[in-house]
């Protein structure tokens, strides 16, 4: 099974960036996708950010469109979320998770959600200061 730890959270302005983390060990295949998901305090966790490690398709949610960039170094096993533009609203606690035969999947458009996630890393909390 995959491991992952998600780390980079932090508190910032808005305005402000950061780049979070997910150093990930224990793929036994090329054909994972790897996802970022946040949760914020009293709402359902939501998807942020896909990227499939074999051929570098991504996707991201209209909320982070524009804002966020996220990118994978498949030499160090580690996905990267850079986050500018950061807004209060995007206060949360933000997982990566993984899950393989899900690659192909990230540049079509089938609906992809938390659900189909199965390794999760523990979560790094991002404080989005006014």
């Amino acid at each position: 099974e995959v491991q992952l730890q998600a780390s980079g959270g932090g508190l910032v302005q808005a305005g402000g960036s950061l780049r979070l983390s997910c150093a990930a060990s224990g793929f036994t295949s090329d054909d994972y996708a790897i996802g970022w998901f946040r949760q914020a305090p009293g709402k359902e966790r939501e998807g942020v950010s896909l990227i499939s490690r074999s051929d570098g398709s991504t996707r991201y949610w209209d909320s982070v469109k524009g804002r966020f960039t996220i990118s994978s170094d498949n030499a160090k096993n580690t996905v990267y979320l850079q986050m500018n533009s950061l807004k209060p609203e995007d206060t949360a606690i933000y997982y990566c998770a993984a899950q393989r035969e899900l690659d192909t999947f990230v540049g079509t458009n089938a609906t992809l959600t938390s659900y189909h996630f199965g390794s999760w890393g523990q979560g790094t909390l991002v404080t989005v200061s006014s």
